[in-house]
C-alpha cells in the first residue's frame, strides 16, 4: 500500500483526507492518507518521518520551510518559492506547487477565461500565486489592496517585474473603478463567520464579467451572490481545493483526472463542509 499525508501546523480539521480518499477510489488505488502535524521547532526531525511516505502535501507554515530539505523543485514551485506537494521517488524528494493548477482547472470548470483585464483583491500568499498566473496567461493585471497592504502589493509588483518582466498596477480597494473581465478575491473577506462581508461593493462587482472567490466556507459568499445576480460566470474556492489535490495525485501516481470525475469529489467535499 502506498502511503501519503499532509504536513503543517496546526492542522486542525482538514478536508484533505476525505478528498484524497475519494480521489484514490476513482483510480482504484490502494493508498492511505494521514495528517502529520509537525511543529516548526522540530521540523527537521519531522521531515525524516515524512520521507517514509511515497508523497505528501505541505501547508502553512511549512510551504517554504520544506524547500531546503528537497532534492529539486518544479518550475512553478521555483517561481513561487512555495511548495505544497512533494513526490518521493526512490528517496529523491521533488517539490511541486499544485495550487496554481488547481486554480487554473477550477476556472476552466466554471468556463472562466483568465484574460483581458483582471482585478485581483489581496496581497497574501495565494494572491501572489493568482497574480503570477494572471500575468503568465497574458492578462492585464491590477491588484487592489487595503491601505495597510500597499507595500505588500508593491512587493508582488516588483517580483512580477523581476521574474516575468511584466508591469502590473497596484491600487487601493477604494480606487477600484471601471469594468473587468475577471475579478479574483484572494482575501479571506466573506469567510465564515463574517458571511455578510464583501471585498467590494455590489455596484463594482456588477462591472465584472466573471468572479473567482478563493473562499469556500460558505459556499455562496456575498461576492458570489453579487456575481450571480449580475449574471456573471463564477466559482468559489472549493473546486480549486479539490483540483490541487487531484493534480498532486497525478504527480504521485502518474494518473489523469477528467472534469467529470472531479465533480462528485467536489460534492463530497461540499457535504463534508456542511458537517
Amino acid at each position: 500500500m502506498k502511503k501519503f499525508g499532509l504536513t503543517g501546523f496546526p492542522l486542525g480539521h482538514s478536508m484533505s483526507p476525505v478528498i484524497h480518499k475519494a480521489l484514490f477510489k476513482i483510480n482504484g488505488m490502494d493508498a492511505s492518507y494521514e495528517l502529520k502535524e509537525v511543529h516548526p521547532d522540530s521540523f527537521s526531525q519531522g521531515v525524516e518521518e515524512l520521507k517514509k511516505l511515497n508523497g505528501f502535501n505541505v501547508t502553512i507554515p511549512h510551504k517554504t520551510n520544506i524547500i531546503p530539505f528537497l532534492d529539486g523543485l518544479s518550475e512553478r514551485a521555483e517561481l513561487f518559492g512555495a511548495v505544497n506537494t512533494v513526490h518521493n521517488k526512490d528517496g529523491v524528494l521533488t517539490g511541486y506547487n499544485t495550487d496554481c493548477f488547481g486554480f487554473l482547472r477550477a476556472l476552466e470548470m466554471a468556463g472562466i477565461e483568465l484574460k483581458g483585464k483582471v482585478l485581483l483583491c489581496g496581497s497574501g500568499g495565494v494572491s501572489r500565486m493568482f497574480a503570477f498566473e494572471s500575468v503568465l496567461a497574458g492578462a492585464e493585471l491590477t491588484i487592489a489592496v487595503r491601505d495597510a497592504d500597499v507595500d505588500a502589493g508593491n512587493q508582488i509588483k516588483s517580483e512580477v517585474k523581476d521574474k516575468l518582466g511584466k508591469t502590473i498596477k497596484v491600487i487601493t480597494l477604494d480606487e477600484v473603478d471601471g469594468e473587468y473581465d475577471v475579478l479574483i478575491n484572494g482575501t479571506p473577506v466573506g469567510m465564515f463567520p463574517n458571511v455578510d462581508a464583501c471585498v467590494l461593493p455590489e455596484e463594482k462587482v456588477k462591472k465584472c464579467s466573471a468572479v473567482f472567490d478563493a473562499v469556500y466556507n460558505p459556499m455562496e459568499t456575498q461576492l458570489i451572490k453579487y456575481a450571480k445576480a449580475a449574471g456573471a460566470k463564477y466559482s468559489n474556492g472549493l473546486p480549486m481545493l479539490v483540483w490541487q489535490a487531484a493534480v498532486a495525485q497525478e504527480i504521485w501516481l502518474d494518473v489523469k483526472f477528467t472534469m467529470e470525475q472531479i465533480k462528485p469529489v467536489i460534492e463530497i467535499a461540499e457535504s463534508e463542509l456542511k458537517k
